[in-house]
């Protein structure tokens, strides 16, 4: 695929170079638009306005959308007055919304200058909605049918003013102070009589959302009832909007990348894919995290200074604290990971903290206690036995096993709590996982280590 790809790549180049424009414009009437969207941000130079123009309307504008901000500014630079507005015109009011999003404000003014007044007035409308709400992310052009029409009206309607609409499939009644009372499906109205009215054949039991819902709980009510689009409604349920299936993946797309990011402790950064971000870009969204997680780990540092003369008088205990804080943050970081996918997926609430902690105990005893087992055999077979290591001695592979399983016990209980704390409060779980709990842990862990210690080696 990918050698097919450039040789096609390779051929437009050619067929533009030789100013071969029918040729091109046969080729790309073929291609799909994200293809054609691959094509120009490749190119990228001067020739790219010209390949453009090759493009019927339609097919322009659909690859346009497709296009990353830094071609689409390329191309609109490029565009007269004329062809910016047939780009406009021909785009959906949510994909104009993204576009003029991500342009700076003298490519936004000139967008908004050459967009029709209606559609100029329905971008201002979703441009002051929040940022991440469902009133952001909406689309006003759907299929608006009211109770009383007869699936003949219905079907008339559609085909007069569905070319304009982002989708037709689910259609949506509203009354007349345009309150959401219903849906109706394309397949319904044509396996229904001509005379068969709307209210008759319409679906009551509606499940929408506000406008100032978060989007990903939009996105949670596609994942749950498998929706082609959802309608969007203000606080008196009049129906504003409807958010697509297209847009919904694009929001789990960025929300996974913005967990991901907080996850590995990287401040989240722009939607920019990482080949397109500077050096400098990517050093300010790491360099936070990485000072706070730096400086937090100096206490460990401090821990293992005040026991400084039990290590002295043992000095074998020093070199299994690395094994025992890697085993220690992995499996806090385990536990992290499992609640926070189970928050953002609400199989879990806080009201459920007690049966979870509940439940990690358990697992953590088990898996404190088969790893003590293995690493106290470890420890006396291989290290004392086969290598002859006299420093390790029952005693001391006992220490080591019992930390095991305390700082196991304490690493998984922390990683489930923390995450549900810091979404009780308000904040995103996210922000607490693998880096911030393995800091803690890797504290909680020494300390316990050489308690332990002191206490069954009396150092």
């Amino acid at each position: 695929m990918e050698r097919n790809t450039v040789t096609l790549f390779e051929t437009i180049v050619t067929l533009l170079e030789n100013k071969r424009y029918a040729t091109l414009r046969d080729i790309l009437s073929t291609m799909n638009p994200v293809d054609i969207a691959g094509v120009f941000e490749d190119i990228q130079d001067e020739k790219t306005a010209v390949l453009f123009r090759l493009l019927p309307k339609e097919l322009a504008a659909e690859a346009f959308v497709e296009m990353d901000e830094d071609t689409q500014e390329l191309l609109i630079h490029g565009f007269s007055d004329t062809e910016l507005k047939e780009v406009i015109d021909e785009l959906y009011v949510d994909d104009a919304v993204d576009i003029i999003e991500e342009m700076p404000a003298n490519v936004v003014k000139r967008i908004l200058r050459q967009a029709d007044p209606d559609v100029r007035k329905q971008i201002n409308e979703i441009l002051k909605y929040p940022e991440d709400c469902a009133g952001s992310i909406m689309t006003t052009e759907f299929v608006r049918l009211r109770p009383k029409m007869t699936v003949e009206e219905a079907i008339k309607r559609i085909r007069r003013t569905g070319i304009d609409k982002e989708t037709i499939y689910t259609c949506y009644v509203a009354d007349e102070q345009s309150r959401l009372i219903g849906i109706v499906t394309i397949k319904s109205l044509l396996l229904a009589d001509e005379d068969d009215t709307i209210e008759d054949l319409m679906e009551t039991n509606v499940i929408s959302v506000n406008t100032l819902d978060d989007q990903e709980n939009v996105v949670q009510v596609f994942n749950k009832y498998n929706f082609l689009a959802v309608p969007v409604v203000d606080k008196e349920n009049r129906l504003v909007g409807i958010v697509t299936v297209d847009d919904a993946i694009d929001v789990m797309e960025e929300e996974a990348t913005e967990d991901i990011q907080k996850v590995a402790a990287i401040t989240p950064t722009t939607d920019k894919p990482y080949d397109k971000l500077g050096a400098f870009e990517i050093f300010k969204s790491r360099i936070p995290w990485l000072l706070i997680l730096m400086i937090s780990a100096t206490f460990t540092g401090m821990i293992i200074t005040s026991f400084e003369s039990q290590l002295d008088a043992c000095i074998v205990l020093t070199a299994f604290i690395p094994m025992l804080m890697g085993t220690a943050g992995n499996s806090g970081a385990q536990s992290s990971v499992t609640i926070i996918r189970s928050l953002s997926l609400e199989e879990i609430e806080f009201k459920d903290i007690l049966k979870v902690m509940f439940k990690e105990s358990r697992v953590s005893l088990l898996c404190g206690v088969v790893l003590a087992i293995a690493n106290f055999a470890k420890m006396l077979l291989i290290d004392g036995l086969m290598l002859h290591n006299e420093s390790i001695t029952i005693p001391v592979a006992l220490v080591v096993s019992l930390t095991l399983i305390l700082t196991i016990f304490f690493a998984k209980l922390l990683g489930c709590a923390l995450p549900m704390l810091i979404k009780k409060i308000g904040f995103d779980p996210a922000v607490v996982a693998s880096p911030v709990i393995t800091t803690i842990v890797d504290t909680l862990c020494v300390f316990i280590y050489f308690e332990i210690a002191t206490s069954i080696l009396g150092i």
